[in-house]
């Protein structure tokens, strides 16, 4: 019960009819009390006619002094219908005609109900207001009657006879009783009417206010509540049927708006985290690649400065080595014209050919340990990239490769050594250049974004395996099978390119060829040598 009682429909159908009761209430009172005005009123008429038809009828008799014809008059009238008494009052206040025969000659006091009308501190007056005549109270019997005084005053006729004093202004004054009891009956037939009147407009509008709130509120109310309740049960595709034009079509279509937008957050939730895992672990790889960098400068770091004294104590006696074998390859060579030293001679050639490859990685160290001796300044990467294409020339020629190359038609100004970014991307050239067949083609692309410069080297070649890309850039890893390479030609460049905070990766391989991306900061004020 409690819960229909709470709910705003029935709350405004009981303000609706809590008002329209006091309103009617009120309406009824009001209406009752005016119209028991106008019916006393009505009946105060009715009776100053009756008292006036009484005076004019008995007027004549009372000139010529026949007392019997005012009597039958008076009896005449007073048995009319809601008649109560009649009573003619003398001057001196004594009773002088009366419907009932036991009251005349009675005097009575001044100070009555029926005398006040016409006595002011006991001087009788002729000039009395109509409403001040009018008397309601209840007579012997404990009825409720009406009493009418009207005054008889003293005309011109009245005092040519001598009868009366020409200076005395009332005669006598004559009081009319009617019975209320009809008025009463009316005024309570009225009332009722006014009453029940009043009841079934309460109720009419009561009920058709029920009916549209019903409709107009209720039913919307319903369907706004329950998809809440949906809405809290999990389902966000509900949405609500309302097309009105009013607060409650309002609050409905932003219900729906709502709904609409915490369904889209829902799914991207879920979706995130279903996601999550993936991210993770996307996270996870790029933190593994980050300290496999780190990890990776801190091993050229500490082999750089290994290298640098590795390289000064090998230099010197690796020069002599190449330099003695050489010279007794010479001399051997003159003493064999009967071939006699050939073996010797081919021995001394291999000596030779090592020593120069262990020369070649010892000066290979002393390039990758070098840190300090660096000279920067601005240069256009543009620039950089054409001397080496044309230190690479014969190389494109001898393999017949088809070179093509796309640059940006403003500068890309980098600040670098210039002469140790060449040996980078020369590195880099000379490697695309061996993975190739002949006929190839290799793209050179450089660009500017982002505040960096871009240079993408793509060849044609074979690819590189996946088992070997994680190890391109460590020190002395090769895969060139005539061992002519050191290993360090990837790790240099590495070193070089992170000297000048810039990256160097490959951006893409497969058995069509593989992409090398080198990034360097553009030039700038904030720009700052290594």
């Amino acid at each position: 019960m409690r819960k229909y009682l709470n709910r705003v429909s029935i709350k405004l159908v009981f303000v609706i009819t809590g008002v329209l009761f006091i309103t009617l209430l009120i309406y009824t009172v009001v209406t009752a009390n005016r119209t028991r005005e106008q019916i006393v009123s009505s009946s105060a008429t009715n009776a100053y006619a009756m008292s006036d038809i009484i005076k004019k009828s008995a007027r004549y008799s009372m000139l010529l002094n026949r007392s019997e014809d005012v009597k039958e008059i008076v009896k005449t009238v007073g048995g009319e219908q809601n008649v109560k008494k009649i009573r003619i009052y003398n001057k001196f206040g004594a009773i002088s005609y009366s419907t009932d025969s036991t009251e005349i000659g009675r005097k009575i006091a001044l100070s009555s109900d029926e005398c006040k009308t016409c006595h002011v501190e006991n001087q009788m007056t002729a000039e009395t207001p109509r409403d001040k005549m009018i008397r309601i109270f209840r007579n012997e019997n404990n009825e409720k009657v009406l009493g009418l005084i009207n005054p008889i005053r003293n005309e011109k006729d009245c005092s040519v006879g001598g009868c009366h004093d020409a200076d005395k202004k009332l005669l006598g004054v004559l009081d009319v009783v009617l019975s209320m009891e009809s008025i009463d009956r009316s005024v309570a037939g009225n009332i009722e009417t006014v009453v029940i009147s009043s009841v079934l407009i309460m109720i009419i509008i009561a009920l058709s206010s029920g009916f549209a709130i019903a409709v107009i509120v209720n039913r919307p109310m319903r369907r706004i509540d329950s998809g809440m309740r949906e809405i809290a049960n999990g389902n966000l595709n509900y949405r609500i049927d309302v097309h009105t034009n009013d607060d409650l079509g309002s609050m409905a279509q932003r219900f729906n708006d709502m709904s609409h937008r915490l369904n889209e957050a829902h799914r991207e939730i879920k979706q995130w985290n279903e996601t999550l895992n993936k991210k993770v672990d996307d996270k996870n790889e790029e933190l593994k690649k980050i300290y496999e960098q780190i990890v990776q400068v801190e091993k050229l770091a500490s082999l750089g400065k290994l290298s640098a004294t590795v390289a000064h104590e090998l230099n010197n006696p690796l020069e002599g080595i190449l330099t003695y074998s050489k010279l007794i390859s010479k001399i051997l060579t003159k003493d064999n014209t009967s071939g006699k030293h050939d073996k010797i001679l081919q021995y001394l050639e291999l000596i030779s050919s090592e020593s120069s490859r262990c020369g070649r990685i010892v000066k290979d160290l002393l390039i990758f340990s070098r840190s300090s001796d660096t000279q920067f300044s601005q240069h256009d990467l543009r620039d950089v990239v054409d001397k080496n294409i044309l230190m690479i020339k014969h190389h494109l020629e001898m393999h017949n490769i088809i070179l093509s190359k796309f640059y940006d038609k403003t500068p890309i100004t980098i600040y670098c050594d210039a002469q140790r970014i060449e040996q980078a991307v020369l590195t880099v050239l000379i490697n695309a250049i061996e993975s190739m067949q002949d006929s190839c083609k290799l793209t050179i692309v450089a660009s500017k974004n982002d505040g960096m410069g871009t240079l993408l080297v793509k060849d044609e070649g074979t690819g590189i395996a996946p088992d070997v890309l994680p190890h391109i850039f460590e020190p002395f890893f090769s895969t060139k099978q005539d061992k002519k390479g050191t290993g360090l030609g990837l790790s240099v460049a590495y070193g070089i390119i992170s000297q000048h905070k810039g990256s160097i990766n490959v951006m893409e391989t497969s058995e069509k060829g593989t992409v090398f991306k080198i990034q360097l900061p553009l030039f700038s004020k904030e720009t700052l040598p290594v």
